[in-house]
């Protein structure tokens, strides 16, 4: 069966704040990664917020292999301040990186202004058989790294499900 002709798979969404975590603000991209993620084709099996601890961002993403997710798009705790985990504590779930992926997505970003994106320290990579992919926090960080995405996901989810183009 083609993979165009069906969903692309299943997909979860990891906002990594302390404040959206503890209350003290609305998440303002779980909502829209979880829109672009549906555009592209992806059931979304949800959106879960955690504090910017790398225990809490690992086992959020262990969860989410663990689950049989196909994607894992985690937002947010990328930068460079002492509480951004998130690249830390992706790095302990990959088996293998891609590190193709982020640079697209890197330079997709400064490329359209988003600062974030430039210095993001986000990974990309594979965890069984699930992409893992880190974007920056702000909105413009994420609507660009998912349009970077939809091109490339597919065919990355087609490889790790064993599925080949015709």
């Amino acid at each position: 069966m083609e993979r165009s002709a069906q969903r692309l798979g299943r997909a979860l969404v990891v906002i990594v704040d302390d404040r959206v975590a503890h209350g003290e603000h609305e998440d303002a991209t779980g909502p829209l990664v979880t829109e672009l993620l549906e555009e592209a084709g992806f059931i979304v099996d949800g959106v879960v917020v955690v504090e910017a601890e790398t225990v809490g961002i690992r086992n959020a993403l262990n969860t989410a292999v663990i689950g049989g997710a196909d994607l894992v798009i985690t937002v947010g705790g990328t930068g460079v301040l002492p509480r951004d985990n998130t690249p830390d504590a992706t790095a302990g779930v990959l088996d293998r990186p891609i590190p193709g992926i982020s640079e697209a997505i890197r330079a997709s970003g400064l490329a359209a202004g988003a600062v974030d994106a430039g210095i993001s320290r986000g990974l990309a990579g594979v965890s069984g058989s699930t992409l893992v992919v880190n974007l920056a926090g702000s909105r413009s960080a994420v609507r660009d790294g998912m349009a970077t995405l939809t091109s490339l996901v597919p065919h990355v989810i087609d490889e790790l499900s064993g599925l080949e183009e015709v």
